[in-house]
């Protein structure tokens, strides 16, 4: 991006560096720091003693805003995503928000739309199912083996 250039998120405009980075949702995040909680805890007598303030409290944040809790529906999401050429940026953003509806996504995410990737809305609109039925099911995965969710949505 030149200097005269200004960013702009809705235009996907981010910068060079930040459009090739990869971005996490914050269930992925979540999942990352439970594993390193773990970690320490298994390391330490007290592990509250090996962890920071920071590290505490970022661990509260993401769990807290977490949609998906669990690895599996964390990489379906990210799959389902994924199929879609999203940008690293665009993917999070949606995964994050979770919009139920097109008018929603395109408000959070101006670049769907307009970068030419969906045929039309009812492309969104899938994707969005998609999500949906993986964010329900995820409410009872307790009794949905993750492999027939799956299933469902390859169909």
């Amino acid at each position: 991006m030149s200097a005269e250039e200004e960013e702009n998120a809705a235009e996907l405009k981010i910068g060079e560096e930040f459009l090739k980075a990869k971005c996490l949702m914050n269930c992925e995040v979540s999942l990352i720091l439970d594993k390193k909680y773990e970690q320490l805890q298994n390391m330490s007598d007290d592990p509250l003693s090996q962890t920071s303030q920071v590290f505490e409290k970022s661990l509260q944040y993401v769990k807290r805003f977490s949609r998906y809790k669990n690895s599996e529906t964390v990489k379906q999401v990210r799959e389902v995503l994924s199929r879609n050429r999203l940008a690293e940026f665009e993917l999070c953003v949606l995964g994050n928000l979770c919009p139920e509806t097109v008018e929603e996504a395109i408000a959070m995410v101006p670049t769907i739309k307009s970068k030419g990737r969906f045929q039309d809305d009812d492309a969104i609109d899938k994707m969005l199912r998609d999500l949906s039925l993986i964010k329900n099911l995820n409410r009872y995965s307790c009794w949905v083996h993750p492999t027939f969710l799956w299933s469902l949505l390859i169909q």
